[in-house]
């Protein structure tokens, strides 16, 4: 009896796992360092997350969606009446401050080829790796601006904002969403530092100081350079000063022989 309960204790416990990792996370901070960061946030792409909703033979895409954390006090659908994946923009949302925005879409990964985290040490197989297991929001600084893009635009976050994000399993042969995880939990984008709280290695000068040091240096350089081409035209023009005079030195000589000649 008591061993009966211990396993329905760890089905249980096996449970809530499951349901608190259909969500997205934050990517492991050995393959994704200064994560989160200004503008951007790497998340694991949701390998396995939807595997019990796939069925053989139909083609699939994993939308992102994107809110900022005030927005969920008005609304967190991504769905329409009829199922339908919403295709709100960045725009249209004013970045996520009025609801969630449709940021990318790409293939479902294949749970049964995850990648090789070790091979990241390769640099070679690295780039590779890093792209099948993350996905960086807020990685595109050009489609805001750019007439001719008509793709979903993955413009940069804001800095120190708090945004929640969450995937989306869509059947691309009806048109509408067979699945979705829940939203992460918050997750904040760094601040900038003021210049004057820059820590710079060595000595972690601020950024007033840095500036005032660089001022000083082209001073020396240039009292420097003044100095070594004064001493080089102080050098040339006494060399100039002697091959003068050891010219003139046979012209003297002649001059003053004369007199003594005619004297004679």
């Amino acid at each position: 009896m008591c061993s009966c309960c211990v396993v329905l204790v760890l089905c249980c416990l096996g449970l809530l796992s499951a349901d608190q990792s259909l969500k997205p996370q934050l990517g492991d901070f050995q393959f994704a360092t200064n994560n989160p960061a200004l503008t951007t946030v790497a998340l694991e792409k949701p390998f396995c997350m939807f595997d019990s909703s796939l069925y053989p033979n139909r083609s699939y895409a994993i939308y992102l969606y994107v809110m900022k954390e005030s927005a969920s006090t008005i609304s967190s659908l991504v769905t329409d009446e009829s199922s339908k994946p919403l295709g709100s923009t960045f725009q249209q949302t004013s970045g996520g401050q009025l609801g969630p925005y449709n940021a990318a879409f790409f293939d479902v990964p294949d749970c049964a080829v995850p990648p090789r985290l070790p091979d990241v040490g390769d640099m070679n197989k690295a780039p590779d790796v890093l792209t099948q297991y993350l996905f960086r929001v807020g990685d595109d600084g050009t489609c805001l601006y750019d007439p001719n893009f008509l793709g979903v635009c993955n413009p940069p976050l804001v800095p120190d904002t708090t945004y929640r994000f969450k995937y989306v399993l869509v059947d691309n042969s009806e048109g509408i969403v067979k699945d979705q995880t829940l939203w992460s939990d918050p997750i904040k984008t760094r601040r900038s530092k003021l210049p004057m709280k820059i820590d710079t290695w060595p000595g972690q000068r601020s950024g007033g100081m840095t500036v005032i040091t660089s001022i000083l240096s082209v001073l020396v350089f240039l009292l420097l350079t003044g100095f070594l081409a004064s001493v080089f035209s102080a050098v040339m023009g006494s060399e100039d000063a002697s091959a003068e005079t050891k010219g003139a030195s046979p012209t003297v000589q002649q001059s003053e022989l004369r007199p003594q000649l005619g004297s004679e």
